[in-house]
């Protein structure tokens, strides 16, 4: 939607009596199956370094582990001490503002994720640098997650929450897509990434899409959507694409 200046020029809507969204601070998002808490190495290195790793596994299951970090720039860690550094330099940084995922059954950390290029002032910040482990990948934990995070953003005021990914990350962009995020288009030659080139997919959820996608969202983890062996009755793309086409 645009308007017309003073001089007949299109600019765009009014934001009446916009002040800029919250800045973000230290909190704990509670779920039915997850935790999202600031992330602390102390707290979280140990239960997340036995998630990410399959030290007796066969050969050809260490390299799947491997190749998930593969669009996450490679693993940056070879054992505990390492992961435990990796995890307490992320810790300390505010942007991107990381968070452990915490199964809320045994207590344990999964994976982690973060708010990055946040900016108050104009409503937007982005999700990402998501490392889940295979017990958290793919589950309703991950989506219940996800969920959260997202919808914490909207409620300090946040007008557009972003997710990126290398274009040729096929599973991400399927991912963002399933979680209601639409397709903005790529960034050809974004970044140089361990001396390849990378061109950077963009999708967004916009303040507006929140409330129906909220709807979708409860709909989709409610209990009476899964059978007794967890199979999700509906699909979450089916209800997030439903949700969007309403707004």
């Amino acid at each position: 939607m645009t308007t017309t200046n003073a001089y007949n020029q299109p600019v765009g809507r009014p934001v009446p009596g916009w002040q800029g969204a919250a800045s973000l601070s230290p909190i704990t998002l509670t779920g039915q199956r997850v935790r999202v808490e600031p992330l602390d190495a102390d707290r979280h290195a140990d239960a997340l370094f036995t998630a990410w790793q399959a030290p007796n596994a066969a050969p050809e299951t260490r390299d799947a582990l491997a190749a998930r970090w593969t669009y996450l720039g490679g693993r940056p860690f070879d054992d505990g001490p390492g992961c435990h550094a990796w995890l307490a330099d992320r810790a300390a940084s505010a942007d991107p503002c990381f968070y452990a995922i915490v199964d809320a059954a045994s207590g344990q950390a999964l994976g982690i994720a973060a708010y990055l290029n946040i900016v108050p002032e104009h409503g937007s910040l982005e999700v990402g640098h998501l490392h889940f482990s295979p017990r958290l990948a793919r589950t309703a934990a991950a989506t219940e997650a996800m969920v959260l995070m997202m919808g914490h953003a909207f409620a300090l005021g946040y007008r557009r929450y972003e997710w990126k990914c290398d274009a040729l990350n096929a599973p991400s962009r399927r991912a963002a897509e399933r979680l209601g995020f639409r397709f903005e288009g790529i960034f050809r030659q974004h970044r140089v990434v361990q001396g390849h080139n990378r061109d950077t997919a963009w999708f967004s959820v916009l303040d507006g899409n929140w409330p129906a996608l909220e709807r979708a969202f409860a709909c989709w983890l409610a209990p009476d959507n899964f059978d007794a062996r967890g199979r999700q009755h509906r699909s979450l793309r089916e209800l997030t694409e439903a949700a969007l086409a309403a707004t």
